[in-house]
């Protein structure tokens, strides 16, 4: 069963965390987490990225159960209860994970019935696009695939805010799709093919 936990901002919201606990299943101290950096190239961005850190020592979760990453090349998911895919730029994080063949490990973790967290650009890619995001992240990559990875039909928009329904409506008029707006301190929980919003 999918059980993909996709948020805007993290855990901010102690709901999101509590309900993380409750996916996972296990003794907060017990839960083994790979966390992707990847996204985050910026020191602005490396900043929230801590945070996120913080936030799952906070739920009860053991440092040195939290492993860092961000090259994916050689990277083994199996072991590890929960990827944690962190924020950062969409369009890098997508050029990496496609690189590396990360995307198969994840869709594979993923349908094994274990727990995958998405913060902003870490949802972003689970969808079936990426391309709404593209004026909020610089594609300086050179990306030309905009293909999500498919895990939920919810295109995600994280860090909604009322000022961008014009353009957002015109994007699902023009794509024929409906956005799933997600501002921060909300999170989009796909459990098999169904979802819900926690806020």
């Amino acid at each position: 069963m999918k059980k993909l936990l996709l948020t805007s901002d993290g855990f901010v919201n102690p709901k999101i965390g509590q309900e993380f606990l409750a996916l996972v299943g296990k003794k907060p101290i017990d839960i083994k987490v790979l966390f992707v950096t990847t996204a985050s190239r910026v020191e602005k961005e490396k900043f929230y990225v801590k945070g996120s850190e913080k936030e799952l020592i906070e739920l009860g979760l053991a440092k040195e159960n939290i492993l860092w990453v961000e090259n994916l090349d050689n990277t083994e998911v199996e072991k590890y209860d929960v990827v944690y895919v962190c924020g950062g730029n969409t369009f890098y994080l997508m050029y990496e994970i496609r690189r590396t063949g990360f995307d198969k490990q994840i869709i594979n973790f993923i349908n094994s019935g274990k727990v995958y967290v998405g913060v902003s650009a870490g949802s972003v890619i689970m969808g079936p696009t990426i391309l709404h995001v593209r004026n909020l992240d610089k594609n300086d990559i050179g990306l030309k695939d905009m293909t999500g990875l498919n895990m939920t039909d919810k295109i995600i928009l994280p860090h909604y805010k009322n000022e961008e329904e014009e353009k957002v409506k015109e994007f699902e008029r023009e794509n024929h799709c409906e956005v799933l707006r997600l501002p921060d301190g909300q999170a989009s929980e796909v459990l098999r093919e169904d979802a819900r919003i926690i806020e």
